[in-house]
């Protein structure tokens, strides 16, 4: 637990208040704003644009569909911002039934705060050719299959387009998401060689 609340620069913006309280309890002296869900008001969008100006801003949203909505719309209004993610198996509440910031443990908030991804360089590596040649986009599979290369890299959730945006955004390196693919096929061959020795016996 090495992260000291003044290694935090940035304002952190968060959906709601159970959010904000529970950064507060393990980052006391941070500035948090709050969007108050996906009802985020034009003055809201005003004050994070002359925040991220002033201080920057690391946008820490539920992942889901209106999280990604909500990041989607701030990004795209007041400029380039940091970002951090937790996967859903990472914020589920106790009961099974919410997902959210609010239920994630300790460790993994201070986790995802430290690996937080910069959007201030884009080389537009990555196009829809890209996507295709991955299994990403255009095979049967292919949700499932971006669905578990976003929560392996912690980048919240994706459709084939914003996927090619975030891995732009984000620069993340191909021979990451090459090692990540190599080891499903591992996976997969393996699967497949012991489910036939079972079929065997």
């Amino acid at each position: 637990m090495d992260l000291q609340n003044n290694n935090i620069k940035e304002v952190v913006v968060v959906e709601g208040y159970h959010d904000l309280a529970k950064l507060k309890s393990i980052y006391p002296d941070i500035d948090v704003v709050i969007t108050n869900g996906s009802e985020i008001s034009l003055s809201t969008l005003n004050e994070l644009k002359s925040l991220n100006k002033q201080r920057g801003l690391i946008l820490f949203l539920d992942p889901d569909y209106q999280g990604e909505r909500i990041r989607r719309l701030i990004n795209d209004y007041v400029g380039e911002t940091k970002h951090a993610f937790l996967s859903k198996k990472d914020c589920i509440s106790s009961n099974k039934k919410k997902v959210g910031i609010e239920h994630a443990s300790r460790e993994k908030i201070i986790q995802k705060m430290r690996n937080h991804y910069s959007s201030d360089v884009k080389n537009n590596e990555y196009s829809v050719k890209d996507m295709v040649y991955y299994g990403l986009m255009g095979e049967t599979d292919s949700k499932s299959k971006r669905k578990e290369l976003c929560e392996t890299l912690g980048i919240g959730l994706c459709n084939s387009k914003t996927l090619i945006k975030k891995l732009n955004m984000f620069q993340i390196e191909r021979d990451k998401i090459e090692k990540i693919l190599k080891r499903w096929k591992y996976e997969e061959y393996w699967d497949e060689i012991s489910n036939k020795q079972r079929n065997d016996s």
